[in-house]
């Protein structure tokens, strides 16, 4: 077995509140952060949080139906998502050689 892949974080558990999302360790800890970390978990229904899958022997935690995933590492590192800023930069246009040819 890997040394570094024994000492990673991983998920056994998870519970979505309308406050906190809690994440139940292979060590015995729980780890709990701001559902508002997340503004696609804010954003979505109750039935849309609860139907998620936990992935990669545990590493994180997927969301189908919001395309949202949060690992146990950025749980434990306090890294929230960022919720995308209104002044996106809209798509550029192709050059005109990409028009005319």
């Amino acid at each position: 077995m890997n040394i570094a892949a024994a000492i990673e974080p991983r998920i056994v558990a998870l519970k979505v509140s309308d406050e906190t999302i809690s994440a139940q360790l292979t060590d015995g800890r729980t780890v709990s952060v701001p559902l508002a970390w997340s503004w696609r978990l804010s954003d979505a229904t109750p039935k849309q949080r609860k139907n998620f899958e936990i992935i990669g022997e545990g590493e994180g935690v997927h969301w189908p139906d919001i395309d949202e995933d949060i690992s146990a590492r950025g749980m434990l590192q306090g890294i929230p998502a960022r919720r995308p800023t209104s002044s996106a930069t809209p798509q550029r246009k192709r050059s005109r050689k990409q028009q005319t040819g």
